[in-house]
């Protein structure tokens, strides 16, 4: 009996998931608040509903006889969608509303670390009195990272000696309507992210990735939800050693040990410091864009991933290809702040060359697809070098224009990665 998996979400990472299923033994139906036309052509049938409503969910779920469900985003997983699946006879693949809080609830899940001696913790403050928030500013020696405790699709943080000053933080904590923040100490270093696939008590790490946050090429600018992300041939980044690589794993380990029947993504978010890795955050889902350097050179069948999980195994042993992989995405101008939406997308998948096309948050008409006012696009190159990925990338771009978007050129060319090794060199005193 071939497996019915349902697809829930409709950006470039569930794209991706729908790419790593599509030559596997299972028929795949999506749903998602948009039509994203990657995922269209993929599945047998894809539906508009609002994934945060749990009972349209399993409603379309029972529809179609799904056996499995993949939940995408994090937003389903925070309104509990994993837990109304499994109640109605569907294997989710994403956490339950209460394990996912290790993403949906910073303050959660930094009491958590703490609470389970799980290594790499900055030290950090909860605060729901907001002038109490701007007092521990005043007093703190040191600068600050400023994080709503709950989504904000990776763009509430503001970073004092950064982004802003103590007095622009105290004043966005006040002028802000969040009724809990995290105050933390700023990390120096760089970020990294190395997302594990979990099930009944084990799990398996792909390759580290490095997003861009920044939407200014130079990384200038204000945060965004990630303008684009590169790894490499092997499970390390080029200023990183597999000493970094395997100490992040452990803190993953230590946080799936200390987790009660997590299955899914954990995606742990670090900043390698001179130090080694600390957690900036953990996430409950792939990464968008870090799906898309991941799932293109997954060589283990997403699918067999899936239904050992389903079968309470834990995940098979994952063999990757040895390809490195340059990731950039093309946004409206304007994004984040003032986005305009409208433009049309001009590159298709055969237009891309040899670059792979993952459609995000699009609006697919019936005379073509037009920008909505998130990210839109991504390119993905893969090549036996970070250098050669990115050229690829950069081809399939030229292919789409700029007109009514914006893309960071930067990401992945050789200067910005030398940048990284000789930051990190810098701070180890080599």
């Amino acid at each position: 009996m071939r497996e019915h998996v349902l697809l829930i979400g409709g950006g470039g990472r569930e794209h991706a998931i729908a790419r790593a299923l599509e030559d596997s033994e299972a028929d795949l139906y999506a749903c998602a608040g948009n039509r994203n036309p990657g995922i269209a052509r993929i599945a047998t049938e894809f539906e508009t509903l609002e994934t945060t409503n749990p009972k349209a969910v399993v409603e379309y779920a029972e529809d179609v006889d799904a056996t499995i469900a993949v939940i995408g985003p994090e937003a389903p997983l925070e309104a509990g969608v994993a837990d109304e699946l499994e109640a109605a006879g569907v294997y989710p693949f994403g956490p339950k509303e209460a394990d996912a809080r290790i993403e949906t609830d910073k303050a959660f899940q930094r009491r958590f670390m703490e609470e389970h001696d799980i290594p790499g913790c900055p030290d950090f403050e909860t605060f729901d009195d907001m002038e109490a928030a701007c007092d521990f500013i005043d007093d703190y020696d040191g600068d600050l990272v400023i994080k709503p405790a709950g989504l904000t699709g990776g763009k509430g943080v503001k970073v004092i000696g950064d982004q802003v000053t103590p007095e622009e933080g105290k004043a966005y904590i006040r002028e802000s309507d969040y009724d809990r923040i995290v105050l933390e100490e700023r990390l120096i270093g760089e970020e990294i992210t190395i997302q594990a696939l979990v099930a009944n008590g084990g799990f398996e790490t792909a390759p580290a990735v490095q997003d861009h946050k920044r939407a200014y090429e130079g990384d200038e600018g204000p945060n965004t939800g990630g303008m684009g992300s590169y790894s490499d041939v092997t499970n390390e980044l080029p200023f990183m050693t597999e000493a970094d690589y395997e100490e992040g794993v452990s803190i993953i380990e230590a946080t799936v040990d200390a987790l009660d029947d997590y299955r899914g993504i954990l995606y742990g978010q670090f900043m390698l410091t001179s130090e080694g890795p600390k957690v900036i955050e953990f996430n409950a889902r792939f990464g968008d864009p870090e799906a898309m350097n991941t799932l293109p050179v997954l060589e283990t069948d997403f699918l067999d991933v899936l239904t050992a999980a389903r079968d309470g195994e834990a995940p098979p042993e994952l063999e990757f290809a040895e390809q490195a992989t340059v990731c950039k995405y093309a946004v409206p101008e304007g994004y984040p702040t003032d986005p305009e939406a409208g433009a049309k997308v001009q590159v298709d998948e055969e237009s891309a060359g040899d670059a792979l096309l993952y459609y995000a948050s699009v609006d697919e008409r019936d005379d073509g697809i037009y920008t909505t006012t998130s990210r839109s696009f991504a390119v993905v190159g893969l090549a036996e070098s970070i250098t050669d990925a990115e050229e690829i990338a950069e081809d399939a771009l030229a292919v789409a224009g700029d007109e009514g978007l914006h893309m960071r050129h930067d990401i992945g060319k050789p200067d910005l990665v030398q940048q990284r090794i000789d930051h990190m060199n810098e701070l180890r005193g080599e």
